[in-house]
């Protein structure tokens, strides 16, 4: 037998990696005609590099949508919703969509509403459910026995509250246009534009009602308190928008309350209303670490 000392055994070491924490970016804006502001688009999208963008006001039929140019710019996943002329939905991700589904409201098939669920592709962020609505502008008389436009607004609001209470449980995140700022600190002069579509008290009640009872969670004021003022619309009819500066938050970001700790950051890309032709709307950004 052979002497000697016992060979010496090393432990064995294991590496365990902590895994990272997906960001994901979801952008919406009113485009006011994608076919108009197609270069404004395709700007946006390589400047920021959101992993959704979500569009309102396309008000471009299906047949015409610019599928082509907005899949060229990396988005390979696009769905929509259009008609000629007027509304219109769409929804581009860098991540598959599992699914296109539309909802009508007030008995009108008027492109106001559109859904997609993140797939597999996306890592953690795979199930979540998109929502992007444009809600109607309501005209210009806060009367709805004097305007059908407000009428159909209001109306749609109420089925929109009716919806949320029964929408299925699970992550989700809606956005869009909804043609309300509902508080105080969301327009530029609360006291002068209480009668002004918008900001009068019979929507800011009802938007916030129907966010409050299905529990989502307005993001950019989870964030950023009142009484710091935010806007995303400036009004074309304003000469000098920007040293004017009487704009309304009528863009929103909401989450479910599932994915409130998840929010990280809400920003207004303001600086796009400069550019040439503008939407009188700017982008919004949702940011989530998952």
């Amino acid at each position: 037998m052979r002497s000697g000392k016992a060979a010496r055994v090393l432990p064995i070491r294991h590496h365990y990696h902590e895994p990272q924490p997906l960001r994901l970016t979801v952008s919406t804006w009113n485009i006011n005609s994608v076919r108009l502001r197609i270069d404004q688009v395709l700007r946006f999208l390589a400047e920021d590099r959101p992993d959704v963008l979500c569009l309102q006001e396309t008000k471009c039929p299906d047949d015409a949508f610019p599928l082509k140019a907005l899949r060229g710019s990396g988005y390979e996943h696009v769905v929509f919703a259009g008609q000629k002329g007027y509304n219109g939905v769409a929804i581009l991700s860098r991540f598959p969509l599992l699914s296109r589904d539309v909802m009508g409201f007030c008995e009108r098939a008027d492109a106001r509403h559109i859904s997609a669920v993140l797939g597999p592709e996306a890592g953690a962020a795979a199930g979540i459910v998109l929502h992007d609505f444009y809600v109607p502008a309501g005209g210009d008389v806060p009367d709805p026995a004097l305007n059908p436009k407000f009428a159909h607004k209001l109306g749609f609001l109420d089925e929109l509250r009716v919806w949320g209470g029964r929408r299925v449980s699970g992550p989700a995140i809606l956005v869009g246009d909804l043609n309300v700022a509902p508080l105080e600190h969301d327009v530029w002069s609360h006291k002068q534009l209480l009668d002004v579509v918008s900001h009068t008290p019979v929507e800011t009640e009802r938007l916030e009602t129907l966010r409050g009872e299905a529990g989502w969670i307005d993001t950019a004021r989870l964030l950023t308190p009142q009484p710091e003022k935010i806007y995303t619309w400036w009004s074309y009819r304003s000469p000098d928008w920007a040293s004017a500066n009487k704009g309304r938050r009528l863009d929103h970001a909401w989450v479910s309350p599932d994915l409130a700790a998840c929010v990280r950051a809400v920003t207004v890309s303001r600086h796009t209303r400069a550019w040439e032709r503008p939407s009188d709307h700017v982008p919004v950004t949702l940011t989530i670490e998952l």
